[in-house]
């Protein structure tokens, strides 16, 4: 009994898992976090391009205009 508590004291099989699986998460969320700010910031540099834009051709509505299927 006690060779089976030092045998289960001493394994760190699973503890290697689970620090693989918060480095996972942490992986994950920082992928995340990036992609939502790189996001943001290719929507601003378009509002902004979209603007500068409007005051040279005088186009009002920067939406695209998308054809109907032929």
């Amino acid at each position: 009994m006690r060779k089976m508590l030092a045998q289960f004291r001493d394994d760190d099989s699973g503890a290697a898992m689970v620090e693989y699986s918060i480095l996972i998460g942490i992986i994950a969320a920082a992928s995340i976090v990036t992609v939502i700010a790189i996001g943001a910031w290719v929507n601003g540099s378009f509002s902004n391009l979209c603007n500068s834009l409007q005051g040279v051709t005088g186009v009002e509505d920067c939406t695209v205009a998308v054809a109907p299927p032929a």
